[in-house]
């Protein structure tokens, strides 16, 4: 999907930094499956675009992400399974898509991120969140519902003591709440939290590979489950492989002659 064709979202590209905005701010950047569809898009786009190499995930307007917009939840109720098996595959599939994508992903939040738009903060590597505005909160219970498909990716995030309580209590958290329970990283004042997230995104495309961030990558989402001796096989055959990159040549050879390289 070409950018000028988004309409849920913003999609740009500056200094090897991809930023993704939620762009329903009269929404209160809720989501529909349209939103849903274009985010997919636009994290695909990213992924093939080899000049990128960080993501920022932000939201217009008062918030980062409401959860499930109003209208689209009136659809939904009238779903049959099939219609609602395959409109919960797809969140699934995003979730997954920015979970596991191969370069790196960091949410910019302030404002609400409830519900659904927890979960789009839960699955990105980093959060950066806003000390005055930004509440984090899996509040599905609270109508009917359950935050099924990011719990996966919650429990391992912050365990499933935490998850439980979260989840269950429909509780929501400050970012310095969210930081104490290790869903939010960093905290920082509302007026510095584009400043910082750029800040963090330019560290990365300067000080590290991009191919040791996706392997990295790809060996945490894929140790969960495996038994120690698997887990460890994987790791250490991931190992051998990425002696034999070109960024690890290069980066060996950096180091031995002294000189900084430029990633």
């Amino acid at each position: 999907m070409p950018p000028q064709e988004y309409t849920r979202i913003k999609y740009s590209v500056e200094n090897r930094i991809c930023t993704i905005s939620l762009s329903r701010p009269e929404k209160h950047n809720a989501l529909d499956d349209t939103m849903v569809d274009e985010l997919s898009a636009a994290f695909l786009a990213a992924q093939k675009d080899s000049h990128i190499k960080v993501i920022l995930l932000t939201g217009e307007g008062d918030s980062f992400c409401s959860g499930a917009d109003l209208a689209y939840l009136q659809r939904v109720a009238e779903y049959d399974f099939h219609q609602n098996q395959e409109d919960s595959l797809n969140l699934m599939n995003l979730f997954l898509q920015i979970y596991s994508h191969r370069k790196p992903v960091i949410a910019l939040v302030h404002g609400n991120a409830l519900a659904g738009g927890c979960g789009l903060a839960t699955v990105c590597d980093m959060v950066v969140a806003s000390r005055e505005t930004a509440r984090f909160g899996y509040t599905e219970v609270r109508i009917g519902f359950i935050p099924a498909i990011v719990m996966i990716f919650l429990v391992r995030k912050i365990g499933e003591s935490r998850a439980r309580e979260l989840t269950l209590r429909g509780t929501i958290m400050t970012a310095d709440e969210a930081q104490s329970v290790g869903l939010a990283n960093h905290v920082v004042p509302e007026t510095e939290l584009r400043r910082f997230g750029f800040t963090l995104a330019q560290e990365l495309v300067k000080n590290c590979s991009g191919s040791s961030m996706g392997l990295i990558k790809e060996l945490l989402a894929r140790i969960h489950g495996m038994s120690t001796n698997d887990a460890l096989d994987y790791a250490a055959n991931l190992n051998a492989l990425t002696r034999m990159t070109d960024d690890c040549k290069r980066g060996i050879d950096a180091f031995l002659k002294k000189e900084r390289i430029q990633w």
